[in-house]
């Protein structure tokens, strides 16, 4: 056993080796140049830590979800003992510059730079997670009965739609499987929208893809807390009324009502 795995480590050294060794990380792995490289773009939705209407900020936790094809990053499994799959760290191969485009974080970029997953096929995986903190125009006007849609927009910095081609993973949207429950917002869906935008300074399409968050706040705290003491004190303002004019307890009812 310990001899197969010694063997398995040499394999995997040499592959990697062969791989990296005149691998450039600023080429953009496709086989011609004039052709775009296939995105597919998604994300997972773990948690809403965080909604902040007076600063129109969101804070979730999610893992993106980016899966694209490396030319160079092929493989005869045959040839390197079966190995038929690599984990290499980001900084080492090339991959996309996705950034979500209304981050309001410090660092802009909130993701955790995890291993790429890279198949013998050249199929790159790329998981990052992290804690996002997004802009989002927030109307309270029907407080506390409010709906609200906050959007994510994720695109390249850098790269436009002829060399950079994003694919929404899920026609559905955002992955929600795995949400964990907030207390005082309700999770209605996150859909995806894939957009090409052309502007007037170019002639190439500029590509992103976005995700609405659209979250409904739950009213029963604000309902027993807020709104059934408002109407209790109204009430009894109007009750007040009905009391005789000469009687002594109207003025202290009146009184008892301005304090509550």
């Amino acid at each position: 056993r310990k001899w197969t795995m010694c063997l398995a480590g040499y394999h995997e050294k040499r592959l990697l080796h062969d791989l990296l060794d005149t691998y450039n990380t600023l080429e953009r792995p496709v086989v011609n140049e004039s052709d775009p490289l296939q995105l597919s773009f998604g994300l997972t939705l773990m948690q809403i830590i965080d909604v902040d209407e007076k600063n129109q900020l969101l804070v979730t936790n999610i893992w993106l979800k980016l899966e694209w094809n490396d030319m160079n990053l092929r493989w005869n499994t045959s040839e390197y003992g079966g190995v038929k799959d690599l984990r290499i760290p980001p900084h080492r191969i090339w991959r996309p510059d996705v950034l979500m485009y209304n981050s309001a974080d410090e660092g802009f970029d909130g993701t955790y730079p995890t291993n790429v997953v890279v198949r013998n096929n050249g199929s790159c995986l790329y998981v990052p997670p992290g804690i996002f903190k997004s802009t989002c125009k927030m109307d309270i006007t029907w407080f506390p009965f409010d709906d609200q849609r906050c959007e994510m927009k994720f695109g390249s910095w850098t790269y436009d739609g002829f060399q950079l081609d994003l694919q929404l993973q899920d026609e559905t949207g955002g992955d929600v499987s795995s949400f964990v429950t907030n207390g005082e917002w309700d999770l209605l869906g996150v859909p995806g929208k894939r957009n090409e935008i052309y502007y007037n300074c170019c002639p190439e399409p500029y590509i992103d893809i976005t995700f609405a968050i659209i979250i409904r706040r739950r009213t029963l705290y604000y309902f027993f807390n807020l709104i059934v003491p408002c109407v209790l004190i109204a009430s009894m303002a109007l009750l007040g009324f009905t009391l005789p004019p000469d009687s002594g307890e109207k003025l202290s009812l009146g009184v008892t009502i301005l304090l509550s």
